[in-house]
């Protein structure tokens, strides 16, 4: 079973657990005076309490199976013009939240808006000011530009991986 297999796997089984159990919230209970609407009703309930069980049996089966494909899998990706190696898990996190994280620290590299021009210093006499730079600014807006299309990058390889790698049992 590839990744993308297991993912749709899950999320069928999620809609199926779903419906057993609102299944048994409609069906769970009845007035002595009403007709059920299964014949062993009771024992009706209690087969799709199993069932719901059983499934989500499954579904921690494959979220484990996943989790330990994506730890043991690495994946290439050109980022910047660099093969990046990291595991599945790894890109997963990096595109999830860290990118961004990453992204916005060098767009917090800014001038402040500070303004370069004169000013009178404390003996009265006009003085230049210029603005001291802790950065370089060539490198901030190259890391930006970088990091606006890393996820992307990350998507498109982890969609290709994922219709492409075996998971692990």
């Amino acid at each position: 079973m590839k990744l993308i297999e297991a993912l749709k796997q899950i999320k069928d089984l999620q809609r199926k657990a779903e419906d057993l159990r609102n299944k048994v919230g409609q069906h769970s209970a009845y007035m002595n005076f009403e007709t059920p609407v299964y014949t062993d009703q009771k024992a009706q309930v209690a087969s799709w309490v199993q069932a719901h069980s059983d499934i989500l049996k499954e579904i921690l089966r494959l979220r484990v199976a996943l989790q330990k494909t994506n730890i043991m899998t690495s994946v290439v990706i050109e980022l910047d013009g660099k093969q990046v190696t990291k595991t599945i898990a790894e890109w997963i996190h990096r595109r999830r939240d860290l990118a961004n994280l990453d992204r916005d620290m060098w767009k917090k590299l800014t001038d402040r808006g500070l303004k370069e021009g004169q000013a009178v210093n404390s003996m009265q006499q006009p003085t230049a000011v210029t603005i001291v730079r802790c950065y370089d600014p060539k490198e901030r807006d190259n890391k930006i530009m970088a990091l606006d299309s890393e996820p992307s990058t990350i998507d498109g390889k982890l969609e290709i991986v994922n219709a492409t790698t075996d998971l692990m049992e």
